[in-house]
């Protein structure tokens, strides 16, 4: 449930944008795939076998149609793309990395429903501050279909949720972390600082763009001189005049390569040390050197870089109820515990919902809480008796503190759903604190969580991809695995 006490600052943040639609996520299941790890026969990919990714077939025909939707894609972002070959390479290797995604989905239990979605679709027209409708309009005019909007929010909010389970919990930023990050933010300010200032550090953003040639884990030292020259050739390509987003397409085997290469525009913290000093005497349009990290190597370019604009996603926002920015910072805090059931292929909805009913009316008669939620809730707060401590606004996901709010001291929810769960909710006690130290704190801890999160999602895409059997007819070089 640490989760719940760290806010995503990555979610949904990486949903498109305004008019930038990815492609519809939507390979169907073929009656009968191969199932062995032998090289299927040649006749095979004359019936239409683009790859297979475990049990679960891609045709020729459900990748054409998405090269198609990228092709239309690239054009309004007047992007050149890539010879035909190449882009149904690139296409394929993205198509089969979703599906490995929605195969682990699937197998944690993961389920997204239309609400979900629709709350998405609302988050981002109110991010740009318009209506659902004006943002469907938006959309349809860009050349694409609300429908395939509507796929592409789903399959992202799936993902946020499959991040959120299977990354950030193993995310740990400790309290010398935070120390070592404060005192360096002091020593750049050239003097101590009362604290960080959430205007300071959302007014420097920094917009990147990509190119990455990745290098597969336990490559041969050849091998990573060669991948080495590789970039070396895509960067003297790139200040000899070639355009970065048409070589992004085209040689990047970075996941936003069919974007350009743009990994958007966030507060300047919120990048990772190794981009940070790369592109620190960089101006808008320059290029950095070859950097390498335990991906591979990144070829960056500078595309933004300045105050905050509408789609920066904040880094530390100030907690709601705090009645100043600087000096004392008066917050209400609630001490409060619950007790959580997971919803999984075991434990539907209905039956978890069915399980808290139950214990419930066990308080009510009279059983403690905390008794209760060492024996049943699968939060690792049970031990605790589901004490979750003090709890500031914004510190918990929506559901869980709308819930929490409206209970009194001594009160006990209904059974209260979120992301992670089914909950029963009993608020302890309510009290006003000066948060200014802590607040300074809880921003650097956020900001070094979203420096991890992202590398730490890749590594795991990556792990998720050695353990899969994925026989890629197009690209079998790609099937080889380091050995």
């Amino acid at each position: 449930m640490r989760s719940l006490h760290m806010k995503r600052w990555l979610a949904l943040a990486m949903v498109p944008a305004l008019g930038a639609v990815m492609p519809a996520w939507a390979a169907k299941k073929a009656p009968q795939p191969a199932q062995q790890q032998t090289a299927p026969a040649k006749e095979q990919f004359v019936d239409g076998i683009a790859a297979i990714v475990n049990k679960h077939v891609i045709t020729l025909g459900q990748l054409q149609a998405e090269v198609g939707i990228v092709q239309s894609q690239l054009r309004l972002q007047k992007i050149e793309p890539p010879d035909p070959e190449t882009l149904r390479k690139q296409v394929l290797q993205r198509m089969i990395t979703d599906e490995l995604l929605r195969q682990e989905a699937e197998r944690r239990g993961i389920k997204v429903d239309a609400a979900q979605v629709q709350r998405a679709a609302e988050s981002i027209a109110q991010r740009n501050k318009i209506s659902v409708e004006r943002l469907r309009q938006e959309i349809e005019k860009s050349g694409a279909t609300w429908n395939d909007y509507l796929k592409n929010l789903h399959h992202e909010v799936m993902v946020d949720q499959l991040r959120q389970k299977a990354v950030d919990n193993t995310i740990t930023i400790s309290d010398s972390d935070v120390d070592a990050f404060l005192k360096n933010e002091e020593h750049q300010g050239g003097q101590p600082q009362p604290g960080l200032q959430a205007q300071q550090v959302a007014s420097q953003t920094l917009g990147l763009g990509q190119i990455l040639v990745a290098v597969p884990e336990g490559a041969s030292a050849a091998k990573v001189q060669e991948l080495r020259q590789k970039a070396e050739a895509i960067l003297a390509k790139l200040r000899h005049g070639a355009d970065f987003a048409s070589t992004a397409a085209a040689s990047s085997d970075g996941p936003q390569a069919l974007k350009g290469g743009d990994l958007g525009v966030r507060p300047l913290q919120g990048w990772p040390d190794l981009f940070i000093q790369a592109t620190q005497n960089l101006q808008v349009g320059e290029l950095s050197g070859i950097i390498q990290s335990g991906n591979g190597f990144h070829i960056l370019k500078v595309l933004a870089r300045g105050p905050e604009q509408g789609e920066a996603a904040p880094v530390a926002q100030q907690p709601q109820g705090a009645q100043q920015t600087q000096g004392p910072m008066m917050v209400t805090q609630t001490h409060v515990r619950h007790i959580l059931i997971k919803v999984n292929k075991a434990m539907s909805d209905d039956k978890a919902k069915a399980i808290l009913e139950r214990l419930r009316q066990r308080l009510e008669m009279g059983e403690k809480f905390e008794d209760l939620a060492k024996r049943y809730s699968e939060d690792a707060s049970a031990p605790q008796g589901g004490d979750l401590g003090w709890v500031n606004p914004g510190q918990t996901v929506p559901p869980f503190e709308q819930a929490m709010n409206a209970l009194q001291p001594g009160q006990i929810s209904e059974p209260v759903k979120t992301q992670y769960g089914w909950h029963l909710i009993q608020v302890e006690d309510r009290r006003t604190k000066d948060m200014a130290d802590e607040y300074k704190r809880m921003q650097a801890r956020q900001i070094l969580f979203q420096r991890r999160a992202e590398p730490a999602f890749e590594d795991w895409i990556s792990q998720l991809r050695g353990q899969a059997y994925i026989d890629n007819r197009l690209d079998p070089q790609a099937n080889r695995k380091p050995r």
